[in-house]
């Protein structure tokens, strides 16, 4: 036998080792384990870089945003954890509460305690804490979709079992958000029921005439905003200079990624986060990526979220449990559109919308509820017999570490 030949049947091996990993039961869990770790620490340090330089303005600390960012991180943490461990049918007992608590919290954003930020009524301030309602409503309609299709999933096909009683409570969340000028996460919402209710098995006529609803409603919302139709102009390539309305935020993000070229500028070396790029440590996070490292970094992000979506991908064929399916393909819709919609807004493929990019972006509420919500997905992941004989089939770390110590001292 030849080397070339030997070369290629050991690369044959290889690729074949590698999708029986990925292909066997416990392959969701640890890819939503490690890409979800990843991502966070990767944000954690781009938001780090992204707001040092405005933090030290504003406060005379380059930490300020990232004490903050960090001090979510952790309670997001915990949220996983915790959640991690909650079986699924008390998820499904949970899924009206939440709902509830979602629509209460939204209430109060008309109340004195909701505060406005970029135009957008969409905040609850109490003391020096913000919270942002609508994310956890993400959470809320993709728990309470999920119950209600699963429980009447051979009823589908009855249009009135279809809107009934999923349109009046999710109509009710999102129109309340809408009411606070929050289109970008109003389209969020509506995609992640879209999602839900076309793995539900919705009648295709009846998903496409909702479809044409939601999408007149969606034109009649920018028409009827100055502000939405100048992002519009802007990102139709209307724009004449870089101080123009509507686009100077568009061409300062382009300049990020251009002057970041293929290697990046280096981390932390950004030029555009001294004040050029408005919310450099937030929505343009990925531009400040490309910029500080370059095409490697912007294509780790895009892997590691490729990696959380094969993980959910798995677990909504896999699993035998429709309320697991539908909330994880919820869930993945959440977090994957959004990331999508972010990066698409950075690189000028969409207009500028305003979502975060999911883990990486600097703001507490998203990152607590994204968390919270990847740690429900790990519960599931769990909890499905395979991967739960697999991983009760592994020794615990204390075994492991025990069993290496003896060969340790023996080779000395």
């Amino acid at each position: 036998m030849t080397a070339a030949s030997t070369s290629r049947t050991d690369e044959r091996w290889h690729l074949q080792d590698v999708r029986e990993r990925l292909e066997s039961p416990i392959a969701p869990y640890y890819l939503l384990l490690g890409s979800s770790t990843m991502l966070l620490l990767f944000g954690l340090i781009m938001v780090l870089s992204a707001s040092s330089v405005t933090s030290y303005v504003d406060s005379g600390s380059s930490f300020t945003v990232f004490k903050s960012q960090a001090m979510f991180a952790v309670l997001g943490v915990i949220g996983a954890m915790i959640a991690s461990r909650v079986p699924v049918r008390i998820w499904k007992i949970l899924a009206l509460p939440t709902f509830a608590v979602a629509i209460l919290l939204e209430l109060m954003v008309f109340t004195g305690l909701g505060r406005t930020v970029n135009g957008n009524r969409n905040w609850i301030g109490v003391g020096g804490f913000t919270f942002q309602p609508s994310e956890l409503g993400k959470l809320a309609v993709v728990l309470v979709a999920g119950m209600v299709l699963a429980h009447k999933r051979a009823l589908l096909g009855q249009l009135r079992h279809v809107l009934l009683p999923l349109a009046p409570l999710l109509g009710l969340l999102f129109g309340l958000v809408l009411l606070g000028h929050d289109l970008g996460t109003t389209m969020v919402l509506l995609t992640i029921a879209a999602a839900m209710f076309f793995v539900a098995g919705v009648r295709m006529r009846v998903f496409a005439g909702f479809g044409l609803l939601a999408f007149a409603g969606v034109m009649a919302a920018v028409v009827t905003s100055g502000n939405r139709t100048g992002r519009i102009d802007a990102w139709l390539g209307t724009c004449i200079n870089a101080n123009t309305t509507g686009c100077y935020q568009k061409v300062h993000g382009l300049y990020a990624m251009a002057d970041g070229g293929w290697w990046g500028v280096g981390l932390g070396a950004s030029r555009e986060k001294w004040s050029w790029l408005p919310e450099a440590h937030n929505d343009f996070i990925f531009a400040i990526i490309g910029e500080e490292l370059g095409l490697p970094g912007t294509l780790v992000v895009l892997a590691l979220y490729l990696a959380l979506g094969y993980a959910c991908y798995r677990m909504i064929v896999n699993s035998s449990n429709m309320f697991v399916r539908l909330t994880t393909a919820g869930i993945m819709v959440w977090i994957l559109a959004q990331a999508m919609i972010n990066i698409g807004s950075v690189i000028g493929l969409l207009p500028i919308i305003g979502v975060p990019l999911p883990l990486v972006s600097s703001g507490g509420s998203a990152l607590v509820t994204t968390l919270l919500a990847l740690g429900i997905l790990i519960a599931f992941a769990r909890n499905e017999p395979e991967c739960k004989a697999a991983l009760a089939a592994r020794p615990s770390l204390i075994r492991r570490t025990m069993a290496v110590l003896p060969t340790r001292k023996a080779s000395r």
